[in-house]
């Protein structure tokens, strides 16, 4: 697998300042992500467990809506589709996502589940002591999904990328993806997809799987230990999910990428590691503004690997603008 050559700066900077003009339908398993943070100073005594002295509580929006959180922090403009629950936390995440300048008219409300909660206790030095989830990961069905598909079919219509974030949690249909491919296919826009191995034969026809290498693991039946095995599992991963290209998210070792073009691999240029959550949240949404913007597959890669570089160094899932992006690619060029 070669090395892909450098995306100049020039490059860089007129596919970025394209992201403006860009919009992004995202499709998926919405989240909120509470924090519950405080300050560690005893032991429990009745376990050995720390006891955390409440400070105060931080809302993020998670899973899909953390995609939509990226893409709109880098520029793109971004319509949401998922589902919620009729209850508080669905109401916390509508206003964080006003907030994050969202609509929240692709939102479904369906009752018979709760809203996709991850409620982490940290201590105010950023170390996590639990989590707890609340979640339903039954698959929608029936109006439910129904109506998810009719939101995504009106959204694509003005759309020029596609997103499906998938996590398991219901939302991500085979008819729900299966309609979204057959609308985008229409207007000869992207379909990008975060997938979960479980659901591998949704994705068919899908531009490009985001799979991190554990998951192209699974799918390939084989370990990924250097760049030619990453090529390989790529290749099979394409086989299976009927798509037509695969990116690698392979952590400290980089990217690698395979479609009918080629095939490359990209070196990390992250510095330091603080947390990687939301890391492939913010490599999709990179992508997907990339591809809209004009960029073939190879250089939207290299504006994501920067992009991911830039927030695995910072605790939870976070974003990216697009100055510190260029300024990324501006220092790369110092550097080269």
């Amino acid at each position: 697998m070669t090395l892909s050559p450098i995306l100049s700066t020039e490059r860089a900077r007129a596919l970025v300042g394209r992201f403006h003009s860009m919009s992004v339908l995202v499709a998926g398993d919405l989240m909120l992500d509470q924090f519950v943070i405080g300050r560690v100073s005893r032991i429990s005594p009745e376990a050995p467990v720390p006891v955390v002295e409440h400070d105060h509580d931080e809302y993020r929006i998670g899973g899909a809506g953390n995609v939509a959180h990226n893409v709109r922090a880098l520029g793109g403009r971004v319509e949401l589709v998922g589902l919620v629950g009729r209850d508080d936390a669905a109401g916390r995440l509508r206003g964080e996502m006003l907030l994050a300048g969202m609509g929240v008219d692709g939102l479904v409300a369906d009752p018979a589940r709760p809203t996709t909660t991850k409620q982490r206790i940290v201590t105010t030095r950023n170390q996590q002591v639990a989590r707890v989830d609340f979640e339903s990961d039954a698959e929608a069905a029936g109006e439910v999904e129904a109506a998810l598909i009719e939101r995504a079919r009106r959204a694509i219509a003005h759309a020029d990328a596609v997103v499906v974030s998938d996590y398991l949690k219901g939302a991500v249909t085979r008819g729900l993806v299966a309609a979204v491919v057959e609308g985008a296919r229409s207007r000869g826009i992207p379909v990008l997809v975060d997938p979960k191995i479980p659901h591998i034969d949704y994705y068919a026809g899908a531009t490009v799987v985001t799979p991190n290498h554990h998951e192209a693991e699974t799918a390939a039946h084989m370990r990924i230990r250097n760049d030619d095995d990453a090529r390989r599992a790529a290749r099979v991963f394409i086989e299976r999910a009927r798509c037509q290209g695969v990116l690698i998210t392979r952590g400290e070792h980089g990217m690698s990428m395979v479609d009918a073009s080629g095939e490359a691999h990209y070196a990390t240029v992250a510095r330091e590691v603080a947390d990687v959550t939301g890391a492939g949240d913010t490599v999709i949404a990179a992508l997907a503004l990339g591809l809209a913007a004009g960029a073939a597959l190879p250089e939207a890669a290299q504006l994501a690997n920067h992009a991911a570089g830039i927030v695995v160094g910072r605790f939870g899932p976070s974003t990216v603008s697009p100055a510190e992006l260029l300024a990324e690619f501006a220092e790369q060029g110092t550097r080269a």
